[in-house]
């Protein structure tokens, strides 16, 4: 069976894609992940971001794999963990602008559909369920409030806790400009935009919470499984 999880930045993807394929044992693939791998290592390379020819060579040659021996995931470019470098507001910025390259697109849409070779699959990113596995058995397209989405991101960024007042308004103001500017750019893409497949649900997260959600989509794929 595949799951298909599409939706913005702080949508809940990831958490909610990660405790479905924990709750079910599958395997879970992180789309996002590896767009944000190809942007980091081009800019730790010095590849001009705007020099698109460069920046699809780079995606040709690059090697992503996902080690999900211990507790967290970690993701791997060419043997090295990139886990940490990739979830940065530097790469945030950045991150749309490769993606949006139909070259890479290309590049890695092999790979995402070879990852799901006779697995059972929770995979989440923006094009999931309109061109990666269009014919996915569920799909769901997660949507929040903006505002709410940079609330969670910068607290993704604290895991020691929420900063102080004054700091939080000052990442959350940056936070949410981050967001609304990568919307515009993935919503309008000439490849593969962001968008709901015509035959996906779509689930407000901004005033549900996390066991809310995920519970719906356990009640959604049992509904699936037993058609």
């Amino acid at each position: 069976m595949i799951i298909a999880i599409d939706g913005p930045a702080g949508s809940g993807k990831s958490t909610i894609a990660n405790i479905l394929a924990s709750r079910f044992g599958y395997n879970k693939l992180d789309s996002g992940a590896m767009y944000r791998t190809v942007a980091f290592i081009c800019a730790d390379d010095g590849i001009d971001l705007n020099d698109e020819d460069a920046v699809v060579r780079r995606a040709d040659a690059l090697d992503i794999a996902f080690d999900t021996t211990g507790p967290r995931a970690r993701v791997l470019a060419d043997g090295r963990d990139v886990t940490d470098d990739i979830r940065t507001p530097a790469t945030d910025r950045i991150v749309s602008a490769v993606s949006a390259y139909p070259g890479v697109r290309s590049a890695l849409l092999p790979c995402q559909r070879a990852f799901a070779n006779g697995r059972d699959v929770v995979a989440e990113g923006r094009d999931i369920g309109t061109v990666v596995f269009p014919d996915a058995d569920l799909k769901v397209f997660l949507t929040a409030d903006p505002r709410e989405r940079a609330r969670r991101r910068v607290l993704q960024r604290h895991p020691e806790g929420a900063p102080d007042a004054t700091t939080m308004e000052r990442e959350l103001t940056q936070t949410l400009a981050d967001l609304e500017r990568r919307d515009e750019i993935d919503a309008h893409r000439a490849v593969a935009p962001l968008r709901a497949a015509d035959d996906a649900v779509s689930i407000d997260s901004t005033a549900h919470t996390i066991d809310e959600i995920v519970d719906r989509i356990v009640e959604l794929a049992n509904e699936r499984r037993a058609q």
